[in-house]
């Protein structure tokens, strides 16, 4: 561009970038209403996390006061001695072997059930998918009482098995919805790809839709997770022997009405049994988002 050229153009015509200079205000007000939403929903767990390095007898009388003015790690030395005999570590073993179990049956057989009502056509399959669809409306105190009798019955009580055995058979439509949804989005010209090739149904499930099936599976395997560790009313119906207690039950432990408690080590406590959670959801939170935000998409 020559310097005449350059002389022409107007003034007017170049300040175009600088109205984009501005503050956009409504967009300061939504980071700070984020911001303040974020820090009321997080202040309860870091007040617990803070009260469990106070001095029990001082968690509270000093309940306004975040930051702990003596600074003490007695609260987590006795949470981990457990009660009778019976340490916290063992609680952690329980919870981890009910959660992880419930977890391989649910994702497992919730991806076959879905690949079965996504991609193979048999009677009554809308009807199954309608069933499953109405299990999700239903609330769990609804079906608590007969579900009891029945384990009853069987001689299920004061086990592990009402807390792993239902799972693997897909009581939980959330994930067979949501792999579901996954598997509509792969295109079907992949199945018809694999046919030629010879693949059976199976072979097409597990070549094809298994290793597309990764975000999705991290998913449901976070949720399945994190509702297996913290279910407290399942363990409560079921399990009766101490030392049997998942963490979500052993935490009352601590808390006894009839005599003193010891809230100090019930506050250290309730943060370990948080760490778990917390760590997976770190590490995986780029599958989570993916297969929630592409579980609807079609291909």
């Amino acid at each position: 561009m020559t310097s005449a050229t350059i002389n022409d153009v107007k003034r007017d015509d170049i300040p175009v970038y600088e109205h984009k200079k501005g503050i956009k205000w409504g967009r300061v007000v939504y980071h700070v209403l984020v911001m303040l939403g974020a820090l009321l929903m997080i202040y309860p767990i870091v007040w617990m996390v803070f009260s469990s390095f106070k001095p029990t007898n001082t968690v509270f009388s000093t309940a306004g006061q975040l930051i702990p003015t003596e600074w003490t790690g007695v609260n987590y030395v006795n949470g981990f001695k457990g009660f009778s005999g019976t340490t916290f570590w063992t609680f952690l073993g329980n919870s981890i072997f009910i959660a992880v179990v419930a977890t391989v049956g649910t994702i497992g057989f919730s991806a076959i059930v879905a690949y079965a009502l996504a991609r193979l056509k048999f009677r009554g399959r809308g009807l199954l998918f309608t069933a499953m669809l109405l299990s999700m409306m239903l609330p769990a105190q609804v079906m608590m009482v007969p579900q009891y009798l029945w384990y009853q019955k069987l001689g299920w009580t004061n086990s592990y098995l009402p807390l792993i055995v239902p799972y693997w058979f897909c009581i939980q439509g959330f994930f067979v919805y949501l792999m579901y949804n996954f598997i509509q989005g792969i295109p079907r010209s992949l199945d018809e790809a694999a046919k030629i090739d010879g693949c059976s149904y199976y072979g097409i499930f597990f070549r094809v839709v298994v290793p597309l099936l990764t975000p999705a599976v991290v998913t449901g395997c976070i949720f399945s997770f994190m509702w297996r560790w913290d279910d407290f009313l399942s363990a409560l119906l079921y399990v009766s022997d101490t030392e049997r207690y998942p963490v979500s039950l052993a935490l009352k432990l601590f808390s006894d009405p009839g005599s003193s408690s010891d809230y100090g080590a019930m506050f250290a406590m309730a943060t370990v049994s948080i760490m778990p959670s917390i760590l997976i959801f770190l590490f995986f939170q780029k599958y989570l988002v993916e297969g929630v935000s592409t579980s609807g998409l079609k291909g």
